[in-house]
């Protein structure tokens, strides 16, 4: 019963940190507060009513449109909040059964929220900004840090010079993650004489490292991979989908879309993919 109560706390919190992503998305672009104003209409400026500003619910209730001026809302917004619900709701079950529930739940509802977060801007404005990815990679080791000193307090295990070492292998894999980018980047500029990566990327992949390390970083990495090889054949095939030629999917597919997704797949089942992974290699 507690488990149950817990997930459904977690994915209503989501839904309410996922309204305030909505936020966030609207007016970091624009280089607006997200304090001030109070939630209104982009189009009219119609102040959000309390009924009118329920994350998901009050989407469906106005049919997708302001109750003032009728303009088109978007669906990005009943997305973003329900996919940051359902993932903090997932997390949230199953991290019942960690040693530390809170820290652990808590730093990966983070995570999931940053990666939606960093989807969404990628795939609108093909932009990763600094002020998430530096921040996110800092928090992420500190996260995985703090993890490890309060299982080794509670397994009474002191501290020891190979857990320095294992912090250096962990900046070092943040390093690589970060570094394979560049290298795909430096590769792409070289023969096709112009920019195919932006250093974003590079930074998300270090985020992602810093978060689950390299090996579930490489997994995400692939995924994006698959998605990305995917979503451009879907392009030639079906070039309808373009739009006039005015679309981020005609100049430039954003790969760190392509990463968060697999970041958010490799946080939550990734270590399973790769043990199948190493099982079918023979290792």
């Amino acid at each position: 019963m507690m488990r149950i109560l817990a997930t459904i706390f977690a994915g209503l919190f989501g839904l309410a940190f996922g309204s305030f992503l909505n936020v966030c998305l609207s007016r970091w672009p624009e280089g607006e507060s997200i304090v001030q104003p109070a939630s209104h209409c982009r189009n009219c400026s119609h102040t959000l009513s309390w009924w009118e500003n329920i994350p998901f619910f009050s989407w469906l209730a106005l049919r997708g449109r302001c109750r003032n001026c009728r303009a088109w809302i978007g669906w990005r917004y009943p997305l973003v909040e329900a996919a940051v619900g359902l993932l903090w709701a997932t997390v949230g079950w199953r991290t019942n059964i960690a040693f530390f529930p809170a820290v652990y739940a808590a730093g990966l509802m983070l995570f999931v929220w940053l990666m939606v977060a960093l989807a969404i801007l990628d795939a609108e404005h093909l932009w990763l900004p600094d002020f998430l990815t530096i921040p996110g990679i800092l928090s992420g080791l500190l996260w995985w840090i703090l993890g490890g000193v309060l299982v080794g307090h509670a397994l009474k295990m002191p501290w020891e010079t190979k857990d320095l070492k294992e912090i250096g292998l962990r900046v070092l894999g943040i390093l690589l993650a970060a570094g394979l980018i560049l290298l795909i980047r430096w590769t792409y500029q070289r023969i096709r004489k112009q920019e195919g990566l932006g250093l974003g990327d590079a930074k998300l992949m270090a985020l992602l490292a810093a978060w689950l390390g390299l090996p579930l970083t490489m997994v995400a990495f692939v995924i994006a991979v698959l998605l990305g090889s995917l979503t451009a054949l879907v392009l030639l095939v079906r070039p309808a989908l373009q739009r006039d030629g005015e679309t981020w999917a005609l100049s430039k597919l954003p790969l760190g879309t392509f990463l968060c997704i697999g970041g958010i797949v490799s946080s939550l089942c990734g270590q399973p993919i790769l043990s199948a992974y190493l099982r079918w290699a023979g290792f």
